[in-house]
């Protein structure tokens, strides 16, 4: 429609600004009085058309000759006569109490637009699934069991509240009252050391990555990413031309030697948590290994913290950012798979001497987050809220994970074999020799479950064939369910 409409504004014909289907719709007709044409034939010819085109749409409504008149500026007249001609000729029908509306009875083939690339002559593709609520999505939390009148409640004191200040724009680096509060939780739950000044809030941990790129690296520079690994993590560090550098992963995490042969790196991803997505954690002596190579490198590391708050085997590990004496690591995390990922509030901890340069990106991304959930999620931590949400749900998601542990057991016994399942909101599971795993996802998803392929997060040539199988956004008795399908999926 945007062709047509600079079609007719070139030719002086008629320029159009058009609402929601069936909508009151804002007509701007130039008028050329020097031309000779009297204006009500100027107005009839621009409507007819607009409505022969399918710029206006059967049964859209057009606007009264008053409002129309006083739009062009001109006397009532002209417009009268015009839509008079329109209504006689059936191009307008009007409506008693409803005002005036394109005819709906014009005939299909009266109706024609030249320009054939706009009228879509293919169906427009389908939106994208984003995998839902399905049992076996990864990333997904437990949205059952979010204390959502009590976020409701929050949301609306702070709704209520908002000062003129609070509405205008925002701090790009974050409210401070939010800054703060993640600061004294990052401190006391992770182990990191961070001053509030040093937080800066943005939409998720993609964000995060898309600014430290913006900072850290330029076109050309190796930045180092775990195989296999986060795909979503190297989509963002190259997106502004920088190079992925694939560094296997063992059962001790990234493999520093191997690094070290790699070349000049500039930085280097990791999740040393829980890492992404084979699950393991990065022991003490390989996070000393790698804390000293970016040392010796003048290079940055890059601490994507994404679920650690769920262990099932030992108590939550420090952050790797706590054990770094040189400033070389940016902590990043979210809190989309503790809370919910509608919530798109995410933070990244900035070394001092970054902090300048990480703002300026920061606000270059989308100027600033939406203040009103800052504002309730700074209460939700400040009052206590999300440390007792955190505990309630470390009981919660062990029983779904043995929920899916017993379920793979009696189900899928010889056809899959549980990699790690020791932390985190999905289970590593790799299958057994002559399956791939693409087609078991796409056979699987022909009956409703979702997963995420394990070969579809290696970069290079080399890839294991496995599933990440989520558990947090389903119950007990639905994981079980799950896994009984799976086990017939595999049987094929």
């Amino acid at each position: 429609m945007v062709y047509r409409l600079l079609a007719y504004l070139e030719t002086g014909i008629l320029a159009m600004a058009i609402s929601a289907p069936f909508a009151m719709t804002t007509l701007h007709l130039p008028i050329d009085r020097a031309s000779g044409i009297p204006i009500y034939r100027q107005i009839y010819d621009g409507l007819r058309q607009a409505i022969l085109d399918g710029v206006l749409r059967p049964r859209q409504k057009v606007p009264s000759t008053r409002a129309l008149a006083e739009q062009l500026d001109v006397s009532r007249l002209p417009v009268l006569t015009a839509y008079e001609q329109l209504l006689h000729e059936c191009y307008l029908e009007g409506r008693i109490g409803s005002g005036t509306f394109v005819s709906a009875a014009l005939p299909d083939h009266m109706l024609r637009s030249p320009d054939a690339a706009y009228r879509h002559p293919r169906p427009l593709p389908a939106a994208r699934d984003y995998g839902g609520l399905g049992p076996f999505r990864t990333s997904l939390p437990a949205l059952d069991q979010f204390p959502q009148a009590l976020w409701a409640r929050l949301v609306a004191r702070h709704a209520h509240a908002m000062t003129r200040a609070q509405m205008a724009y925002g701090d790009p680096a974050g409210v401070v009252a939010l800054r703060d509060a993640i600061a004294e939780h990052l401190r006391a739950a992770r182990g990191v050391r961070c001053e509030a000044e040093q937080v800066l809030v943005v939409p998720g941990s993609q964000a995060a990555l898309r600014v430290a790129a913006a900072v850290l690296l330029a076109r050309g520079d190796g930045v180092a990413v775990e195989e296999p690994g986060y795909p979503g993590a190297r989509a963002a560090l190259t997106a502004g031309g920088a190079r992925a550098i694939p560094v296997p992963v063992d059962e001790e995490g990234l493999r520093v030697s191997a690094l070290r042969t790699r070349g000049r790196v500039r930085a280097a991803y990791v999740t040393p948590s829980h890492q992404y997505p084979l699950g393991t954690s990065m022991t003490a002596a390989r996070r000393l290994e790698l804390l000293d190579w970016a040392s010796r490198q003048k290079a940055w590391i890059l601490e994507d913290d994404y679920d650690s708050d769920y262990r099932y085997v030992s108590r939550p590990l420090g952050a790797l950012q706590g054990m770094d004496a040189h400033a070389r690591v940016i902590y990043i995390g979210s809190f989309s798979k503790v809370l919910f990922p509608a919530l798109r509030i995410g933070y990244v901890v900035v070394p001092p001497a970054l902090l300048p340069r990480f703002a300026d990106a920061r606000a270059s991304l989308d100027l600033f987050s939406p203040t009103l959930y800052q504002l309730a999620l700074a209460e939700f931590l400040r009052e206590g809220h999300f440390a007792r949400h955190v505990r309630r749900m470390r009981g919660v998601y062990l029983k779904r994970r043995d929920a899916l542990l017993t379920g793979l057991a009696r189900h899928c016994s010889g056809r899959l074999f549980v990699h790690n399942a020791d932390a985190g909101l999905h289970v590593t599971v790799l299958l057994a020799a002559g399956m791939n795993d693409g087609d078991v996802v796409a056979r699987m998803a022909a009956r409703g479950l979702t997963a995420t392929e394990l070969s579809a997060c290696y970069a290079g040539r080399t890839r294991r064939q496995g599933l990440l199988l989520g558990f947090g956004g389903s119950t007990e008795r639905r994981l079980l369910e799950a896994t009984r399908i799976l086990g017939e999926t595999l049987s094929q």
